[in-house]
């Protein structure tokens, strides 16, 4: 009694094989699963490092917002001032206050801050910047910032000068030792009125955010100057609080309100960039769902192909199923000339795509050489370079996608070949 052979047996393989490497005499075979091959390659290699660039540019942007500010603002709510009549939000018990914050389980610092808005001026030139006071201590643990490896100067100087974004170094035109100066509207008090305050500091240190819109603006002064500059004796505008976890923020949320009082108020970092956040997944599943149909497309090629092919090896498939050649056989010789075009194709489009991510630099240098410079501007995407980040799940997304819809269409013409009537395909031989 004779044995049917197993599934996807030598003999399937020897078959599929010899129809992959068709010559073009035979049809031009090889020539479509070449198109086929390079299509699935290129969509996947798309795919990936959109993914990738995706990837990074996200962690990259919350980088930045954590490494250099606070992960939740805490500060007063307004009380209306009974001598000037203004409303009045700052903190009198600031260092109890931060006391209490720090005693949360998951702070890992509260630092109180002062806050203003000023004209920096050094010769003839002026720029807008955003003053934080904050003392030496907490500013040195402040990870972007006290970054040694992209700042210039001595930070352990900063009780003694003034520290500087490098955009605001840039756009002034000083540098380390240079003496900028701190114009503010509201200064000194006199019978007269309230007269513009002007203060020179050293510049002791510059420091790079790596985001555009903080190290175009930011300055930080020591918090004592700092009130005595704002007029802020005895009192903070609000309180820096990081965190260990920041991802969860806002499970702190309830026990911050509680230790900050009756008036305190609570402001997380995801409170602040949660809606830029929520844009850019939005973004990235509608950029997954357009490259996944630019797979598809490419994967269609492969239906092309298979068709060509079952139509030119139509007398081979009759001479193969009179020799005794089940339909199961057929449809899997056909099904393995599909799938390895998708295999082989998936393959090489994943190590392209990693290879991209990986040295995304010097390739991303070499077009903006090529494109005369500019081609990334900071002052827009608010980063200073194109980041990309080779994630796992990522990349696996990619392949499931691409071998699925590569294994899918190939069923179909497989499907074809295997039901052909073997007298009809031998009746004009």
């Amino acid at each position: 009694m004779a044995r049917t052979p197993a599934p996807f047996a030598p003999f399937e393989w020897m078959i599929a094989w010899r129809y992959l490497r068709a010559k073009r005499a035979e049809g031009g075979v090889s020539v479509m699963t070449w198109i086929s091959l390079v299509g699935i390659t290129l969509a996947v290699f798309a795919l990936i490092a959109t993914l990738a660039v995706r990837s990074g540019f996200r962690a990259e942007f919350v980088d930045t917002i954590l490494g250099a500010n606070a992960h939740v603002t805490v500060y007063n709510a307004g009380e209306v001032d009974a001598q000037s009549g203004r409303i009045d939000r700052t903190i009198q018990d600031y260092e109890a206050m931060a006391e209490r914050v720090r005693a949360v389980p998951g702070v890992t610092r509260a630092a109180p801050l002062i806050k203003g808005q000023v004209m920096a001026s050094a010769r003839d030139r002026n720029a807008g910047v955003q003053v934080f006071g904050i003392a030496p201590d907490d500013l040195r643990s402040i990870p972007r910032v006290a970054d040694p490896e992209t700042s210039r100067g001595d930070i352990a100087s900063f009780a003694q000068g003034i520290a500087i974004g490098s955009g605001v170094a840039q756009e002034l035109g000083v540098g380390i030792g240079d003496r900028i100066k701190l114009i503010s509207p509201n200064g000194v008090k006199t019978a007269f009125g309230t007269s513009p305050r002007i203060n020179a500091y050293d510049v002791v240190y510059i420091f790079s955010a790596g985001r555009y819109d903080i190290d175009r603006v930011r300055v930080y002064l020591p918090f004592d100057e700092a009130q005595s500059f704002f007029n802020r004796e005895g009192r903070a505008d609000e309180l820096e609080v990081m965190v260990s976890e920041p991802e969860n923020v806002d499970e702190l949320a309830l026990p911050l309100l509680r230790a900050a009082g009756e008036r305190g108020q609570v402001w997380t970092w995801q409170d602040a960039s949660g809606s830029f956040l929520r844009a850019l997944e939005v973004e990235d599943n509608v950029m997954f769902i357009i490259l996944s149909i630019l797979v598809l497309i490419a994967a269609m090629n492969i239906t092309s192909g298979l068709i060509m092919l079952v139509k030119n090896k139509g007398r081979d498939i009759g001479i193969l199923r009179t020799m005794g050649l089940t339909e199961g056989s057929v449809l899997r010789v056909f099904f393995i000339c599909g799938a390895f075009t998708g295999l082989i194709g998936t393959a090489m489009g994943v190590v392209l795509g990693c290879l991209f991510a990986l040295y995304i630099d010097p390739i991303f240098s070499l077009v903006n050489v090529m494109m005369g410079g500019q081609v990334w501007d900071p002052s827009i995407r608010g980063i200073y370079h194109l980041p990309a980040k080779l994630q796992f799940g990522d990349v696996m997304s990619a392949v499931s996608l691409s071998l699925a819809l590569s294994f899918v269409v190939t069923i179909f013409p497989a499907r074809r070949a295997a039901r052909m009537n073997p007298v009809e395909a031998l009746r004009y031989e």
